[in-house]
């Protein structure tokens, strides 16, 4: 029997840059409340949303994953030649195929880089963060681009008082490249596929095209039920996450989940008895939800501030529809 060839991967791997874009126009929840008999004040106890970020003209779903691609880039000091894959995590691009990486790796530069989209919903960045530290290890690729990439508020039906203020449109990225020692921990997902009906798109395309006035699909959430699963549910994830890293609580700086809601975070953050000297992200205050493009996002807004610096230990966790999840702690870049 012929024994093959082993690709030569790296010793571990780590995130090397990180970057984002924020869709530019400003939506508070003033202009939202109106039409589902609502008020800043509910929305805001119910969420903590404040504001989210929708487009403008001329930002499209490629060119905010481009922007977040090339900042990420830049900060890890590569160019897009160096890149081997570029993954894009997103469930808002409107072409079945070809896949929107495809394009980004085409606009950043690469020389006929591997590209492809995952459909994870809100979990789809941290799969596509372990995707790629594996990759590296493995001698797939020596550097991958990850993005998580939403245009959200096409989806948004403005009419439903349980989703309407919730979703936003953004992108993040990071370049996933070789260390001698791991800056990204083993990854803990799964997905609960019996409760697959609590967020979905409202209508199957097929239904869209055979009426007479179609619009794009909705998407829809029993939001109850979401936070009772998730609240409880993603904090064993998270603790699994940090005992799979070899570390405890005690030895995180920084929680970012995905941005969902604020009280399910403070949930989490109670259920895994997270220490008042972890730093907890709340990008969706003024982003709102952005599924796959929420992690990365509220990471960069952390390390703008000042509340992540580099070589801190994140822990990573997202959830969403399927019902998919995945959590892993990260070394800050």
């Amino acid at each position: 029997m012929v024994e093959l060839a082993r690709a030569p991967g790296a010793p571990a791997a780590r995130i090397l840059g990180l970057g984002s874009y924020r869709a530019s126009r400003v939506v508070p929840n003033s202009e939202i409340v109106g039409r589902i008999e609502s008020s800043d004040e509910w929305v805001q106890q119910r969420s903590g949303i404040k504001e989210r970020r929708w487009v403008a003209e001329g930002e499209t779903l490629r060119s905010m994953a481009v922007a977040a691609a090339e900042a990420a880039l830049q900060r890890a000091g590569l160019v897009g030649a160096q890149v081997d894959c570029v993954i894009v995590a997103t469930v808002t691009h409107m072409m079945q195929t070809p896949a929107l990486a495809t394009l980004v790796a085409l606009d950043i530069g690469t020389e006929q880089a591997a590209a492809f989209d995952i459909s994870a919903a809100c979990a789809g960045f941290c799969h596509g963060v372990s995707m790629a530290s594996d990759m590296v290890r493995a001698g797939s690729a020596a550097h991958v681009l990850v993005i998580g990439a939403e245009l959200l508020s096409e989806f948004t039906d403005p009419d439903d008082r349980g989703t309407a203020f919730i979703f936003s449109d953004g992108a993040g990225a990071i370049v996933v490249g070789p260390s001698e020692t791991p800056g990204i921990g083993p990854v803990v997902w799964g997905s609960d596929g019996a409760q697959y009906d609590l967020i979905r798109q409202r209508e199957d395309w097929r239904d869209v095209v055979r009426t007479d006035a179609p619009v794009v699909p909705h998407l829809v959430m029993q939001g109850n039920s979401v936070f009772r699963w998730a609240s409880f549910t993603m904090a064993k994830v998270g603790l699994e996450a940090v005992q799979r890293a070899g570390i405890t609580v005690d030895d995180l700086d920084c929680f970012v989940p995905h941005q969902a809601n604020n009280r399910i975070t403070d949930a989490m953050a109670r259920a895994m008895k997270l220490p008042d000297t972890v730093k907890i992200a709340r990008d969706i205050i003024e982003q709102g939800n952005s599924s796959a493009a929420s992690i990365p996002l509220a990471l960069d807004r952390m390390v703008a501030e000042g509340d992540a610096r580099s070589g801190d230990t994140a822990l990573l966790i997202a959830f969403g529809a399927g019902l998919a999840y995945a959590a892993q702690v990260v070394v800050v870049p």
